[in-house]
């Protein structure tokens, strides 16, 4: 044994649960009944783990380089004590920022490219995302109001919680950017009264939202458009406004645009809540370790993150005002386990559906990265590496006697009573 696997062992030793390694030449490092058991093919990935560079591990264990057996929570338990440091670190010299900003303007140069990197993800399979999700197919952060909640709850919880925060009443306009299949869009109309408009740049989303508009009789008061948002028409505007998971695909140097086209969108007066994953640095765009890396390049292509401080900075140039900011960081880590463990539990059956529907792409690979990035993003969400912070604002409509409160100038009673009564 080489002083590098030496070095190797010791470290696995030390994890909190216990790790084999199967290497290349047929050695065996640790024991019989490991937790977590890494079966190498090459050299290389070998070396990578030594590293500690998480998301390169991950993205051989999806091409079929490194064989992992283990549940997923036992992974991430070892993966938080492999990684070389901080994964929030970051380097904040010019010429990173140049670069980074160069990379965000060409990724989503242009709605077809967005639209093609929506697609990417939503697209997979329909069946494949209803196997772990809840059966609203919520696909974001729940809220586990009572810590007793299934995920379902949670996820009308959550619901409930956008659309009292933003105080819809019957037949306000409301628009839903980013509408994914359809749940909080519903939501709103069935429970609040709301004329709802949502849009989305997936094919498989419209289509479902579609149909359940038409099987719920909601057809003249709630629609779905394959839409993106910068091509929404600013003439009638909305009384209410929610961007939920979308403003991730947004990317860095298209956030002025982004918050300049809700303030366009929404009535003076208005409240507009933007929902979404969040930096746990403040100057990184994405995690270290070759984490974000592997994000891009399997899950979410063109995907970017801010941290809060940013978004709050952009929002406010754009001529919104701040008016609540809540960090719902350990209700993601929680959803995001129960959709790893939901997704764990039906493995075989995932495998089955991403076969007969992922187009062309390989389905072996598709389930591998969505088994790691589930439990990798509650593992981040956990740590304190990723955070989502639902902001509430307004476009301030220039009255001193609107609203409740000499100087509100909007609807906001500048009080939390109507959220949680």
């Amino acid at each position: 044994m080489d002083a590098s696997v030496r070095q190797l062992a010791s470290r696995l030793s030390a994890l909190p649960v216990p790790v084999a390694l199967c290497l290349p030449g047929g050695q065996r490092i640790g024991g019989a009944h490991a937790s977590v058991v890494l079966t190498f093919r090459q050299w290389s990935s070998v070396a990578v783990l030594a590293a500690g560079q998480i998301g390169r591990l991950a993205e051989d264990i999806v091409e079929g380089r490194v064989v992992l057996e283990g549940s997923m929570r036992d992974v991430m338990s070892a993966a938080t004590q492999l990684l070389p440091g901080n994964p929030v670190g970051s380097d904040t010299g010019w010429w990173t920022q140049m670069l980074r900003r160069a990379r965000s303007l060409a990724a989503h140069a242009t709605p077809q490219k967005d639209a093609e990197q929506v697609q990417f993800h939503y697209d997979v399979s329909d069946d494949f995302y209803a196997l772990w999700l809840d059966p609203r197919r919520v696909y974001s952060c729940a809220y586990f109001r009572d810590g007793g909640m299934s995920l379902a709850q949670a996820q009308e919880s959550k619901l409930d919680h956008i659309c009292r925060k933003l105080m819809l009443r019957p037949g306000e306009r409301f628009l839903d950017i980013g509408a994914g299949w359809g749940g909080l869009l519903l939501w709103a109309a069935e429970h609040y009264g709301v004329d709802a408009t949502g849009i989305t740049l997936s094919r498989n989303q419209h289509a479902h939202v579609t149909r359940l508009i038409a099987q719920r009789a909601l057809a003249g008061r709630v629609r779905m458009e394959l839409r993106n948002y910068r091509e929404l028409d600013e003439e009638q505007g909305y009384d209410k406004i929610a961007s939920v998971g979308m403003f991730e695909h947004v990317g860095q140097a298209n956030m002025p645009l982004y918050f300049a086209k809700i303030q366009r969108l929404l009535k003076p007066g208005g409240l507009a809540m933007n929902h979404g994953i969040t930096a746990g640095g403040v100057s990184n765009h994405q995690l270290g370790a070759g984490m974000g890396d592997f994000i891009d390049k399997y899950i979410f292509p063109g995907g970017e993150l801010l941290h809060v401080s940013q978004v709050l900075r952009e929002l406010a140039l754009a001529g919104l005002e701040m008016l609540d900011t809540e960090n719902l960081r350990p209700h993601y880590a929680r959803t995001l386990w129960a959709w790893s463990d939901a997704l764990e539990a039906r493995l075989d059956q995932a495998r089955q559906v991403l076969e007969t529907t992922a187009s062309a792409r390989d389905a072996g690979k598709v389930l591998r990265a969505y088994r790691l990035y589930l439990a990798g993003c509650a593992m981040s969400f956990e740590q304190g590496w990723l955070a989502l912070h639902q902001v509430l604002a307004s476009r301030p409509d220039g009255r001193m006697e609107s609203g409740s409160l000499q100087g509100a100038q909007s609807a906001y009673p500048f009080t939390r009573d109507h959220v949680y009564r």
